[in-house]
């Protein structure tokens, strides 16, 4: 069955655009673009990665998905369509705004809103940062990863797994304290090879995302941003530690958009026509202290 190849971009909504731009530039290290009213994230060669757009809240709206070509756009339509699932194509607006030559909305069991599209309209050109990070880990592995609140768990994970080809890289029971309920976070991957395009966290939040992750290629630069984080008095949501499911030494910090961003370097890959699910046993190796983001 052909899937979803990569997570292509996220969907941001801001009050204040110039929040996320002095964000991105100057702690994520990332180019922005203002077109349109729209801010454009760049990380790569994409015109962008992040779309951030005005409205009356702060938070994370939807997630963009890659496809191999319109003959997997069209299959993983008919299969949504065929399972009851309100697909609504982009209008020339919407298209445009998104750079994309064919777009559909949907929303997954939980509320998420997704997007699908292929062929991107946007010209292509060289990612330089403007504080000097060497560059993101992106193609063929897409923007990173994305973990969704799924309240309706079981539904939402069949549909990522039946509908769109996701395969369930790991599994993980949560407990955040002793006397607390047990939350499931289910770790799933596309085509690519990611260990994790996506997760799903059966928590509520309010924001839209629990957090959205970017890969680097070095841990100097995570080490660097580290430090641009502590400088411009930017959240941190968990200390630098080394996740043990997909090796991905990071931290975390909150977004202008009220979830977090992982922040990280050196996360594997897995073969996905082999890989059998495993279940984790403790979300670290080494740190990765959460409760700091609560206090």
């Amino acid at each position: 069955m052909g899937g979803i190849q990569a997570l292509a971009y996220s969907v941001v909504q801001s009050t204040d655009l110039s929040r996320w731009q002095t964000f991105a530039e100057q702690v994520l290290g990332m180019a922005t673009t203002l077109a349109g009213g729209l801010l454009h994230i760049k990380m790569d060669d994409r015109a962008y990665r992040i779309l951030v757009v005005p409205g009356p809240d702060d938070r994370y709206l939807a997630s963009g998905w890659d496809v191999a070509d319109a003959a997997a756009f069209e299959a993983i339509i008919g299969r949504l369509q065929a399972a009851g699932v309100a697909v609504h194509r982009a209008d020339e607006a919407l298209l445009a705004a998104r750079g994309l030559a064919a777009l559909v909305q949907f929303d997954d069991p939980s509320g998420n809103r997704h997007e699908l599209g292929h062929g991107r309209t946007l010209p292509d050109a060289p990612f330089t940062s403007p504080i000097g990070v060497q560059g993101f880990v992106t193609d063929p592995y897409g923007l990173g990863h994305t973990v969704l609140p799924a309240l309706n768990f079981e539904a939402t994970e069949r549909f990522f797994t039946e509908l769109l080809g996701f395969g369930i890289s790991d599994v993980f029971n949560f407990q955040p304290a002793p006397d607390a309920p047990v939350m499931r976070i289910h770790f799933l991957h596309a085509a690519c090879g990611r260990h994790h395009s996506l997760a799903l966290a059966e928590m509520p939040n309010p924001a839209g995302c629990v957090h959205m992750m970017v890969e680097v290629g070095s841990m100097t630069d995570v080490g660097l941003a580290h430090d641009r984080m502590l400088a411009s008095g930017t959240k941190l949501m968990a200390t630098l530690g080394e996740h043990e499911n997909d090796g991905m030494t990071s931290f975390y910090m909150m977004t202008p958009g009220g979830f977090a961003i992982e922040y990280g370097w050196n996360g594997i890959t897995v073969d996905p026509a082999t890989h059998v699910t495993t279940e984790m046993q403790r979300v670290s190796v080494w740190g990765h202290d959460f409760s700091v983001g609560f206090r």
